[in-house]
């Protein structure tokens, strides 16, 4: 039996979001959210519009589940496999968003409804938090006591950050942590799982068996567009640490041998990171331009 991936937006958007899901995802929310807690009794989950979740490409990782639980709250959740720019602003973005359009102007402030977003990052987000879920809410400065008020949250789980093996998980939240990260390298439905009637129905879901051949084709179309972007985003990552490792190396050189020619500029501007990491060290032993060029040379540049 072969599993689909649920970190993919369609699956997990089919696993969670669609209409005989409902069980499934209070059973996942009261887990991440309540600590397992049947704080979630019933919830209403809401169909997203065409072309609403394509803000930033054609397949894009935009809102995947929206519901209204117990009536007066309204869960926003997405999974998010891109570490792309400004993602922590767009999270708070959607959640005030969705929080001041409730209203039109003739209702009034006291129905508005607490706005929880929850996002499931495949990247690390908060590089000093050692644990895989954090949870944001309105607090006092100084001595961080929670606002009355708490009308938007913000969860965060960091699914790289989770490393739990399957014989280790303790929690509801490890289960359904570990199913998202861990589903699509299963071989079949393992047995401390399968206890579990909401987990052992995503599992099914997340069957291969259980996809038309369009939803398969269009997985692979999704899966092939996320290489097509991680790879765009670490090029673009590259370029800019390079571009700053030759500003740094060049202010060196010119520090200690003085200005360069151009043309020596331009050959040390064709290094490649790892080229340039050697060139930083052997600046130290440097004390001439011929030094520089004869290093240049010794690169085949």
């Amino acid at each position: 039996m072969r599993f689909i991936n649920p970190k993919n937006h369609f699956a997990f958007k089919k696993i969670f979001g669609s209409t005989n899901s409902k069980d499934i995802l209070i059973d996942f929310l009261n887990a991440i959210i309540y600590e397992a807690q049947p704080v979630i009794e019933d919830l209403e989950i809401i169909e997203s519009q065409p072309g609403q979740n394509q803000a930033f490409g054609v397949q894009d990782t935009g809102l995947d589940v929206k519901a209204i639980i117990n009536g007066d709250r309204i869960a926003l959740v997405e999974i998010q496999l891109l570490n792309v720019p400004s993602f922590e602003k767009r999270v708070l973005y959607n959640a005030a968003k969705t929080y001041s359009l409730q209203l039109t102007r003739e209702e009034r402030y006291q129905r508005l409804k607490t706005v929880i977003s929850l996002k499931i990052a495949d990247f690390e987000m908060f590089e000093n938090q050692p644990e895989y879920m954090t949870r944001f809410v309105f607090q006092e400065k100084e001595p961080q006591l929670d606002c009355p008020d708490t009308e938007i949250e913000l969860v965060f789980v960091e699914l790289p950050k989770f490393s739990k093996e399957l014989s280790a998980l303790e929690t509801s939240a490890d289960q359904w942590i570990y199913f998202l990260k861990n589903t699509s390298t299963l071989e079949a439905l393992p047995e401390t799982l399968s206890a579990f009637p909401e987990i052992e129905q995503a599992l099914r879901i997340a069957s291969e068996d259980n996809f038309t051949p369009e939803e398969l084709k269009e997985l692979q179309s999704q899966e092939q567009w996320i290489q097509d972007q991680q790879i765009a985003l670490d090029l673009a990552k590259e370029q800019v640490t390079k571009t700053a490792q030759q500003s740094l190396i060049l202010r060196q050189i010119v520090r200690r041998l003085g200005t360069i020619e151009p043309e020596t500029e331009n050959c040390i501007r064709q290094l490649d990171l790892q080229q340039l990491e050697d060139l930083g060290d052997a600046i130290l032993d440097f004390n001439q331009q011929s030094d520089l060029t004869a290093w240049l040379e010794s690169q085949a540049i």
